[in-house]
C-alpha cells in the first residue's frame, strides 16, 4: 500500500491536471478523475468502453445544470428529495459532459454523496466524473487501504482512515422516455416514488 496521501486541495490541484483520485462516499470509495481526463478511468479500472461512469458535484443544481437541457420537475423533485444521498440518477443529456462520461450514449449518471469530505473536494475540483473503486469484476473496496491495495499509484483524500461507509452502491434509476421511473439497481436506498415501476 503506498497511495499518497493529499489534502483537499491538493487533491483538487492533481484532478485538475489530469490525475485520478481516491476518495471517501457515503456508499462506496470512488475513483476519480476530472470529466476530460475520463478516459483514465476505463484505463485504470480496466473497465469496458460501453460502461458509463457518474458525475458527481458539490450541489444537486450544479449536477443538473450539466444535463445540458430544459430539467423536469420530476427530476428536481428526486434530487430535492435525495440528495445529498444514495441515489443516483440517469437522465436525458447532450453535450460535451455526455460524450466524456457516456461516448455514444444519451443518459447521463448523476449523484450527489452524502459524505462531507467528498462534497469538501467537489466544492474545491469541480464536477468530477467518478466510478466504485475497483477494477471491472472484482469487489469493490471498502476502505482506504483496500483503495490503495489496488490503485496504489493513485492519490488519495486524507485525512485517513476514512468515514465507514455503507458498504453498498447507490441505487441507480432511470427517467424513460414515457414519463416513468425505471429502477437500474437496487442499492442502499429505494424510493417509494417508484412504486410499481421498480
Amino acid at each position: 500500500m503506498s497511495s499518497l496521501s493529499c489534502s483537499p486541495s491538493d487533491l483538487a490541484h492533481r484532478l485538475q491536471a489530469g490525475e485520478a483520485a481516491l476518495f471517501p462516499t457515503d456508499t462506496l470509495p470512488a475513483l476519480a478523475t476530472k470529466p476530460e481526463s475520463a478516459e483514465l478511468l476505463w484505463e485504470l479500472k480496466q473497465r469496458p468502453r460501453h460502461k458509463p461512469v457518474i458525475l458527481m458535484a458539490a450541489t444537486g443544481q450544479a449536477l443538473l445544470e450539466c444535463l445540458g437541457q430544459p430539467i423536469e420537475p420530476a427530476w428536481q423533485h428526486m434530487a430535492d428529495r435525495y440528495w445529498p444521498g444514495a441515489l443516483t440518477l440517469v437522465l436525458p443529456a447532450r453535450g460535451t459532459w455526455l460524450e466524456q462520461l457516456n461516448p455514444g450514449g444519451s443518459t447521463l449518471g448523476l449523484r450527489l454523496p452524502a459524505c462531507p469530505a467528498a462534497l469538501e473536494l467537489l466544492t474545491l475540483s469541480g464536477p468530477l466524473a467518478t466510478t466504485s473503486a475497483n477494477r471491472s469484476g472484482e469487489p469493490a473496496c471498502l476502505d482506504h487501504k483496500e483503495a490503495a491495495e489496488r490503485f496504489p499509484q493513485v492519490a488519495q483524500l486524507a485525512p485517513v482512515p476514512w468515514p465507514a461507509p455503507l458498504g453498498q452502491g447507490s441505487t441507480v434509476i432511470e427517467w424513460l422516455p414515457s414519463g416513468q421511473w425505471q429502477l437500474l439497481r437496487a442499492g442502499a436506498l429505494l424510493p417509494p416514488e417508484l412504486g410499481a415501476n421498480a
